[in-house]
């Protein structure tokens, strides 16, 4: 009996220890917390990036195949960023980013997920929402964007989007989704 008590570890460090390594845990969680915002957030503008969105499509069109659902994503390109960049420097550039994001998410409903998928392009997922739906959001969203007024520095420059829609279905895959949308989009910059 006396050699099991000897092996019976001091209670106080034990203690000790675990709490140690509960503190631990809960530092590695936050990390990986932290670490997946960073890996699906841009780092820019304060929006998912494209591969959290490929994450929300793809979850979007799981329900939509799960519940019948309607949804649809807009492929929205900022027209003449380069010419911003260009006349006014990068930083204008930058701000007009910004400002196009704050105003495609002021103008959806907060359940619906707008991203930066890159450069001067956005993708925004409307849950609930039919093709109709989707076209008139588009046309508004165009026409508030065209209606703001872009100012870096004392000058004013117009901001415009083109903007195009596909309706997502039940045997959809996410690259399909970003590539009709997208196909959507250049038929409406040619068509402007």
């Amino acid at each position: 009996m006396s050699d099991e008590l000897a092996q019976v570890p001091d209670p106080a460090k034990l203690a000790r220890e675990v709490d140690r390594l509960r503190a631990m845990i809960t530092t590695l969680e936050e990390r990986v917390r932290l670490l997946d915002h960073l890996a699906h957030h841009d780092s820019m503008i304060d929006l998912p990036n494209r591969r959290g969105f490929m994450r929300q499509l793809g979850m979007l069109i799981g329900r939509v195949s799960r519940y019948g659902d309607s949804a649809a994503m807009l492929f929205v390109d900022i027209d003449g960023l380069k010419l911003i960049n260009d006349s006014l420097g990068h930083k204008a550039g930058d701000q007009a980013l910004i400002q196009v994001a704050d105003l495609l998410s002021q103008g959806v409903r907060t359940s619906d997920c707008v991203a930066r998928l890159g450069g001067d392009e956005f993708g925004i997922l409307l849950d609930h929402s039919d093709e109709q739906a989707a076209l008139e959001t588009a046309a508004r969203l165009a026409d508030q964007i065209a209606a703001a007024t872009f100012t870096c520095d004392g000058v004013s420059m117009p901001l415009s989007v083109a903007i195009g829609v596909a309706v997502i279905g039940s045997d959809d895959t996410p690259a399909a989704v970003i590539a009709r949308a997208d196909e959507a989009m250049y038929r409406e910059k040619a068509a402007a």
